[in-house]
Order: C-alpha cells, then structure tokens, then sequence
C-alpha cells in the first residue's frame, strides 16, 4: 500500500481455490497411506524377490546340513553298529551338494521373471531328493538294538528335521510338503507292513505335525509378501517424493534466479528510469507556473498539471519498486547513525497532519520520552513511519481516529505503533498485503489505491535492522501497524572515564 492512484486490474487477492488443491493433495497422500497400510499383497508379483530371498538363505546355511548328517550317522552307527548309515549319509550329502550347486547357479544366473518357474522347479526338484533321503533314513532297521530305542531315536530326528526345514524353506512355496510327502509314505508302508504301535504314533504325530506346519509356513510366506509389497509401494512412493522434491527444488532455484535477475536490472536502471521522468516533472512544472510566458489557452495549463501529477506518480512507483529490487538484490546498504525514534515520528505526523485535518482524521500520540537513541539508517526509518502513517490516513474514514504509539519493549527495545479504527484487513488476507504488488480487497475497493509495495518495503526495512513488523487487524474493527527495534539497536549511555589523577585525588578526600 503507498501513495498514488492506479489504474491497473492485474492485482493480487485472497487465492480461494488453493485450499480445494490442498484438500486434493490431502486425500492423495490420505489414499496412498491407507493403501500402504491394508493394501492387499500380490503374491505373484513377488515370486522373484521370495524366490532370491530363499537362496540366499541356502547358500548361508550350507554348512549346517553336513554338520547335521554328521552328528545323527554317529549317533546311529553307535545306537545300530551298522554301517549302513555312513552310506545313507553320503547319499544325502550328495543330494545337499547338488541342491546348493543348484542355488549357486540360479544366484548367478541373475534370476528374471521368465525364469522364475524354472528355478523353483529345479528347487523343489532337490527338496524332493531330499525328502527319499529322509525316506531312506526311516526305513533304516536295527537287529542288535532295542527296536523302542531306535525307533524312538529315528522319531527324533525326523522331528527335527521337519521343525528345521520349516523354517528353512518357509519362502519356497510347497518345499516342506514336498520334502516330506515321501516320509509320510514310508511310515506309513511300515506301520501297516508292521503293524507297531510305535510306528503309527510317529505317522499320527508326523503327519499332524506336517499339516499344522504346512499351515504355519503358508501364512508366513504371505506376511513375507506383504512386507515385500509395503516396502515396494514405500519404495516407490519415495522414489515419487524425490523426483517431485527435485523437479520443485529445480523450480524453485530458477524462479529464485529470475527474481534476482529481475532484482538486479531494477536496481541498476535506476539512473536510466529516472532522469527521462525528472525532464518530465521539471518541463511540466516549468509550463506550469508559466515561468517562461503565460500560457493563451487555460486548457493547456490544466494538462500540464495533468502531466506533473502523474509523472509524479510514477516517479513514486519507480522509487518504491527500486527500494524493493535493491533489498531483494542485497544492494540496500545502510548508511546508520544515532537517532531519536520520537524525533522521527513528530516530523512524520507533521508531514500527514494537512491530509489528516482535511479528512477530519484526530491523530493521538502517547510517547514515552527520555528514550535513549537507537543506530538507524535515519533515511530508512522515516520511510517505514512515512509508509505506515500514510496508509493509516489513506484507509481511515473521514472523522476517524489515529493513535501512535513510542516506547520500550519487553526485551528492552523500542517500538513504533499506529492504530487506526479504518475498515481494517480479513485475517486470511494478511499473509497477501505483505507480499509484493499484492493487496486486500479493501484496497482494491477504495478509490485510494497504491502499488502493493509500501509494507513489504517496511518489512524489508525493518529485517535489514534485525528488527520485527506486526500486522494486526480485524475486519470493521482497524488496524495495528508495530514496527519493532532490537535491545542491540539502543544507544546506552555510559558514563564518562575518569583520569588516575582525578581518582586519586576523590580517594584522598574521603580519606
């Protein structure tokens, strides 16, 4: 908001259909967390992650099998006194090496999903070697040991080895029926061939074992989808935040690069914008005042008003935007010193008394003096009073009431406050009266429009002295403009230094 009138419509208001593009965003991300979270698990699409998954758990416990079959064959040869086991052993070690060559292969073979039925035929292939190994181990008999010992001792160990091989082949599907389909035939060819009661218990408790286990590693291997599958959706949800983060950190470092080019010609055309518009404000004041002749036609002294108000008008829109460009190009430097804010304010008041009374506007000042000086850019101060004071006449109604404010702040600083009881500002339009050309819907209404540039001016201004600007307001009830100084920006006075000689000789007198 500043001084002038203008005449253009490309203005900045309240932009109501951001929050429907907000709310739009809101159900996108609301949508994409439910169904990461209850989303449902395709098992086939992740039959390569399982299938790489369960070789990898293979190849690691290579060495367990072998150390395995090594403890049971003594363990036997000793209970039995055969040696019948050894070759038994061999045979599944046989079997065990060509199930991990098998793994190291399909590992190399950098696994596609054409290929993945292939492997994992070859797979189960071996699982089900292994499962007549473990076949062959229950047909194994004992003439010299007591049949409840070695049966009990067999039973052990195919105990065992279904609670291992559940655990160990849960990510392959249908490894452990696979495995241990033949070892239910088995026993159950030697309980009816034998009829021992021993026999059919271990059938009973094998096959119910079994089933329950099959259960069991089932619905491990589709928790084990659905985790590959949330971290697959989080995967790719990510991999979208990152490209969107980058394609807007991209935006946003051109847009910033624009804006200081922007910055910079505006700052550097300052000479060129303004010395074409100084030509047109002397001349027209020249014609006039008829310096030079009076003028035959009144109609031709009437547009050289015309022209010296307008061009003063635009002299004040470029001084704005160049005072704006040159903040934002960090070419605003200051020129500070020690300064009185209550000096500042009286001439400023002094400078808007005349429109004041003749809007009938009482303007009240509450000062707080004996305040020590702040180090200012005495240039720039003024122009932030000047601007608020200007806008509070400008937005107030004729016969209205305008208070300022000068004392200290809580953190020992010093404040300028200017309340107006104007039309005042809709709190949601706050954040857009502080943006650059941008301006309320009071301000576009009112016949007294200015350029949208006059607060963030202050704004800047005040930053630049490490200081702060308040914006409040209610619609109907007024406006309050604060502009704030740090504590670091009081000058204290401090008292003089004394010479040794002068002290010495105060210390003799109280002697």
């Amino acid at each position: 908001m500043s001084k002038g009138v203008s005449t253009s419509t490309d203005k900045i208001i309240v932009d109501k259909s951001r929050s429907h593009r907000n709310a739009a965003v809101a159900k996108a991300v609301r949508t994409t967390r439910e169904r990461l979270q209850s989303g449902p698990s395709n098992a086939s699409g992740f039959d390569k992650e399982m299938l790489a998954l369960h070789i990898d758990a293979m190849l690691r416990g290579a060495i367990g099998m072998p150390l395995f079959l090594f403890l049971i064959t003594g363990v036997g040869v000793y209970l039995s006194e055969r040696t019948a086991l050894i070759a038994w052993a061999i045979m599944a070690l046989c079997v065990h090496s060509i199930g991990i060559l098998v793994a190291r292969k399909a590992k190399s073979d950098d696994i596609t999903t054409e290929r993945v039925s292939y492997w994992r035929r070859r797979l189960l292939a071996v699982q089900a070697a292994l499962g007549i190994c473990w076949a062959a181990f229950i047909l194994q008999g004992c003439d010299n040991c007591g049949e409840v010992n070695f049966e009990f001792y067999k039973a052990a160990v195919i105990l065992i080895v279904l609670a291992a091989t559940a655990m160990g082949t849960f990510l392959l599907r249908n490894a452990l029926l696979v495995t241990f389909l033949p070892v239910v035939v088995a026993l159950a060819g030697l309980t009816i061939k034998s009829a021992s009661p021993g026999y059919m218990a271990l059938t009973a408790v094998l096959t119910t074992s079994l089933i329950f286990l099959v259960f069991m590693t089932n619905r491990m291997h589709r928790a084990n989808v659905h985790i590959l599958s949330v971290q697959s959706e989080k995967d790719d949800l990510i991999a979208e935040l990152e490209v969107a983060k980058s394609m807007s950190d991209e935006a946003r470092r051109r847009a910033e690069e624009a804006n200081l080019a922007k910055s910079r010609f505006l700052a550097s055309m300052s000479h060129e914008l303004r010395t074409p518009l100084n030509a047109i404000l002397g001349f027209s004041e020249v014609m006039s005042t008829e310096v030079l002749g009076p003028l035959n036609n009144p109609i031709y002294k009437e547009y050289t008003g015309d022209i010296h108000r307008s061009g003063q008008h635009l002299l004040d829109l470029i001084n704005e935007i160049l005072d704006l460009s040159r903040i934002e190009a960090g070419k605003y430097d200051l020129n500070e010193e020690a300064i009185h804010l209550v000096e500042i304010t009286e001439d400023c008041i002094g400078m808007v008394q005349l429109r004041a009374r003749t809007k009938n506007i009482t303007i009240t000042e509450q000062f707080e003096h004996g305040m020590p000086a702040v180090w200012v850019d005495e240039k720039s101060m003024r122009q932030v009073t000047l601007n608020l004071l200007s806008n509070a006449v400008k937005f107030t109604s004729a016969g209205g009431e305008i208070s300022v404010k000068c004392g200290w702040t809580a953190g020992g600083g010093q404040y300028l406050s200017i309340k107006d009881n104007g039309p005042g500002i809709p709190e949601d339009e706050i954040p857009v009266v502080l943006s650059a050309f941008g301006q309320g819907s009071i301000a576009i209404k009112s016949a007294e429009q200015g350029t949208g540039l006059g607060l963030p001016i202050v704004q800047a201004i005040l930053a630049k002295h490490n200081g702060e600007f308040i914006l409040r307001s209610k619609l109907r009830e007024g406006t309050e403009a604060i502009a704030i100084l740090p504590s670091k920006r009081v000058l204290q006075s401090i008292p003089a230094v004394e010479d040794a000689p002068a002290i010495e000789r105060r210390r003799k007198s109280f002697a």
